[in-house]
């Protein structure tokens, strides 16, 4: 299972608000269904097989083209452990097990 970091956003819009595009990637992750997510404040994190994640990133990126943008960014980030199964909840458990 892979856990996957990804912001897409468009360049050259004219505008520094990107909360539309957002919303249209997220509409795409929640209508696809195959992958889990969490919204942040700067990333999408994605849980599940690689394939399904990188094929639903393949749409959101396409969407804000859809969108009308003429230049589009998209930053992924892969964590894909195969020794053992790790959840993004597994990872953040981790981190606060270690701050108590």
């Amino acid at each position: 299972m892979a856990i996957v970091a990804v912001s897409v956003a468009p360049l050259g819009t004219g505008s520094t608000s990107i909360s539309t595009y957002v919303a249209q990637a997220e509409k795409i992750l929640r209508e696809d269904g195959r992958v889990k997510y969490q919204l942040t404040p700067m990333f999408t994190t994605l849980e599940g097989d690689l394939d399904d994640c990188l094929d639903v990133i393949r749409k959101m990126h396409e969407s804000v083209f859809d969108m009308g943008a003429k230049r589009v960014s998209t930053v992924i980030k892969i964590d894909d452990r195969r020794d053992k199964k790790v959840t993004m909840e597994d990872k953040v458990r981790s981190v606060e097990e270690k701050l108590a």
